[in-house]
């Protein structure tokens, strides 16, 4: 009995045959160009990414004046953030608060936080973080000391750094709702005297120079660390993820060509194949 022979295929038309056809080297063209559209929104991805390295860096600490940098209307931006001020005007007595927990160096103390208005055009309310106490007695010891000094309400002319407000804290069930635990100054101004004025929406962070030197040992304070902001990231690294992901669109859109080519000659071969077989099949014995 004799068995039908295994059919045999010569290898025409080749991949690269196959590849060469019009039909192909237009869908080719397409994926060129789907994959350049790729390759340059990846470019482009990356550019934005990579900050200039002559990009304007803010100089955070030559004292400028307050009203320069801050504008009433508006909240304390990118720029202003970090940025140290200076500012003239007068503290209000009795309208000081204590602000708890508050981190100095490595120790958690408390601030003493006071009110102070501006001297005109603005006559504007800003919220100024004096100094440092380890507790809170010391602090409340401090806010008397500092009350009953005529020097807390003569005119001062203020350094320091300014910042942007502290989100708010939801107080636990045990914590006092009145407490004050983070540096929001439209708080304060809900529980200062007389605010007739716009307030500040960011805080200053008083430096122990020039005439408010006098505050910090009339009321045994310690002062507050002044730390100046990071720069910004060079990298952003989101943006080179990005970059990365039309890298890769760019590669499959290539091979997503090269792929639909071969399953077309594959399929052509396994016609060819099957056209083979039957023809055997047919054939006499």
């Amino acid at each position: 009995m004799s068995t039908s022979p295994k059919p045999e295929y010569l290898g025409e038309p080749t991949l690269g045959q196959v590849m060469r056809r019009p039909l192909w080297i237009l869908a080719l063209l397409l994926a060129l160009a789907v994959a350049g559209t790729f390759a340059w929104l990846g470019q482009w991805q990356m550019g934005i990414a990579v900050r200039a390295g002559a990009q304007e860096v803010v100089d955070t600490e030559t004292p400028r004046a307050l009203a320069e940098v801050s504008d009433l209307a508006k909240g304390v931006t990118e720029e202003a953030a970090g940025v140290v001020v200076d500012v003239s005007g007068r503290f209000v007595p009795g309208d000081s608060r204590i602000v708890s927990p508050r981190q100095n160096g490595d120790e958690i103390g408390v601030w003493v936080v006071g009110h102070f208005i501006t001297d005109p055009p603005e006559r504007a309310h800003l919220a100024v973080a004096i100094g440092w106490a380890p507790d809170t007695a010391t602090a409340e010891r401090a806010i008397e000391a500092l009350d009953a000094d005529a020097a807390i309400s003569a005119a001062h002319r203020l350094e320091g750094r300014y910042m942007p407000p502290e989100g708010p804290q939801v107080p636990g069930p045990k914590d006092d709702p009145q407490a004050m635990t983070t540096m929001i100054p439209a708080h304060f101004a809900n529980v200062w005297s007389d605010v007739d004025a716009p307030v500040y929406s960011g805080y200053l962070v008083l430096h122990d120079q020039g005439s408010a030197a006098a505050l910090l040992p009339a009321g045994e304070l310690d002062p507050i660390d002044s730390v100046a902001p990071l720069p910004p990231e060079k990298v952003n690294w989101l943006n080179v993820f990005y970059a990365i992901e039309w890298v890769v669109f760019a590669g499959f859109a290539v091979f997503f060509w090269f792929r639909l080519t071969r399953d077309a000659w594959e399929k052509e071969h396994e016609l060819m194949e099957l056209q083979a077989e039957a023809a055997t099949h047919h054939s006499p014995e």
